[in-house]
């Protein structure tokens, strides 16, 4: 998966990414033809502004003309720069979303270095922080191939070219600068769960009653501890450091709402602006401004929902009881309603 795009209401993942591309460098092609078209009336009226009124174009011809030279240079640029960044994307074989993990990562190196190596997860075991190269980026004529899913050039222009295969998307080659045995993305403490500490069971997807308590009793404990457990993960970066180091607020931080800040330890007036947002590890955002969510990847229900009221626990408590196929159902009754 690369992101979710709204605009085609779909996931631009390994084997939509040709189309999506081709997408935005045919759609890039013609607001450029169209912005030329527009630039040429747009001269021609200003060399005529001092012929007699009569002689020129309606006054809404005039307005109309502006107006869609306005929406479409706006266009252009946006679908520009996302060209641009698709190409370097394709060039670079990452996705979006591992783009967020490299940066994410080079955040954890700075920070490691403050701790001789390692960073400590909110339930207080130390994981080692070392520098891992990207393992998907195996050069710029192989990642084209890859991520257009042919080795022929006229089929990357092909707006009919066959969608790559899926079982092409099920391994990737490697670069070969880390050992096969590494993972990506690399570790992240804060996301760290916290292992119950009743014994694990053999059988997946079941619960044990516990003790003295019913089935449904057994479930709304589990689901208790669930809650505290996202709460204790989410315990800002910058409250750790302070106890660990013993330093001020304004010592640390790095980009994150609750605990911004921290940027080799620096603290800039914006982020002073921005912080107080309690959020904690799980709120991070890339240089952009952006958060994993942005990009299509469902992590609220993970890591957000400590803010909930008592009412919408309610409503959410009953939702779990419902089918998924009748709550889709009443959302999108929902929906047709506003």
């Amino acid at each position: 998966m690369d992101h979710h795009c709204p605009w085609t209401a779909n996931c631009v993942s390994h084997t939509t990414f040709p189309h999506f591309l081709r997408f935005l460098l045919y759609t890039s092609a013609g607001l450029s033809w169209l912005e030329y078209l527009l630039s040429t009336r747009i001269s021609h009226l200003w060399s005529t502004r001092h012929l007699p009124a009569y002689l020129g174009p309606h006054p809404l011809l005039v307005a109309h003309l502006a107006a869609t030279t306005l929406a479409n240079t706006i266009t252009l640029f946006a679908l520009s720069i996302l060209l641009i960044r698709n190409i370097w994307s394709l060039a670079v074989n990452t996705t979006t979303i591992e783009g967020w993990e490299i940066e994410r990562h080079s955040t954890l190196l700075r920070r490691a270095r403050h701790f001789g190596g390692v960073l400590t997860t909110p339930e207080g075991t130390q994981v080692a922080i070392r520098r891992q190269e990207f393992p998907y980026d195996v050069g710029i004529a192989a990642n084209i191939v890859q991520g257009m899913g042919t080795a022929n050039p006229l089929s990357w222009l092909n707006p009919f070219a066959a969608t790559p295969d899926i079982q092409s998307g099920i391994a990737f080659p490697t670069n070969g600068f880390e050992d096969e045995s590494t993972t990506w993305p690399p570790p992240d403490p804060d996301r760290a769960y916290k292992r119950p500490a009743q014994a694990l069971h053999s059988t997946p997807f079941t619960y044990a009653t516990e003790e003295g308590l019913s089935a449904q009793e057994s479930v709304a404990a589990f689901r208790e501890r669930q809650v505290r457990d996202a709460v204790r993960r989410r315990r800002p970066f910058v409250e750790r450091v302070e106890a660990g180091l013993g330093r001020g607020r304004g010592e640390t931080g790095d980009g994150y709402e609750g605990g911004e800040g921290i940027s080799d330890g620096t603290m800039s007036s914006d982020d002073e602006t921005r912080g107080g947002g309690g959020e904690g590890e799980e709120a991070w955002r890339n240089s952009e401004g952006e958060r994993l969510m942005d990009f299509g990847v469902d992590e609220e229900v993970e890591f957000y929902d400590e803010q909930e009221d008592e009412d919408e626990d309610e409503d959410e408590d009953e939702d779990d009881d419902v089918p998924l196929g009748e709550l889709m159902a009443r959302r999108r009754a929902e929906r047709r309603e506003v």
